[in-house]
């Protein structure tokens, strides 16, 4: 790992960063306002699709570890999962290693809406890939995640 300075390049990296947050703020409001306009399709929250897209990614998982994965508060998880679950989106099933912290997991017909999500998302997200290389790709997904485990300590609940 490079060591941090205080010279003229650290500076011009400082803020091209800053230019970077600039970005992310509107790109995640526009993202979810695109997701609320879409909602007639699939009938989902910005909420209850994060919480469907998580367990489609990653399978099985208790509310707390939901929260802690998108620095979200367990109790507006457990909202989210409340309403994917009375529209049977999601079932909750005993969670062997804690017997008071069930695991949430897709129904079919969670899955079913999260693969129409995510596949009208991914017809969308073709068309900004024409001039785009693997490379540059990786290298943002490499600094946002740097930004993000700088913000690690920030408490969610």
């Amino acid at each position: 790992m490079r060591e941090t300075g205080d010279g003229p390049a650290a500076a011009a990296v400082t803020d091209r960063l800053t230019e970077v947050f600039d970005l992310v703020g509107p790109l995640y409001r526009r993202a979810q306002r695109k997701v609320e306009q879409d909602v007639p399709l699939e009938g989902l929250s910005v909420g209850t699709r994060a919480v469907l897209t998580m367990l489609h990614g990653h399978g099985p998982m208790t509310v707390p570890q939901m929260g802690r994965a998108q620095a979200l508060s367990r109790q507006f998880v457990q909202r989210m999962v409340n309403e994917a679950a009375a529209r049977h989106l999601v079932e909750s099933v005993p969670n062997p290693a804690h017997k008071r912290s069930s695991l949430i997991r897709l129904s079919e017909t969670g899955r079913a809406a999260v693969t129409a999500v995510t596949d009208r998302e991914r017809a969308m997200l073709r068309q900004v890939g024409d001039d785009l290389t693997d490379a540059e790709v990786t290298a943002c997904l490499r600094v946002l995640s740097r930004l993000l485990r700088l913000l690690d300590d920030v408490d969610m609940d």
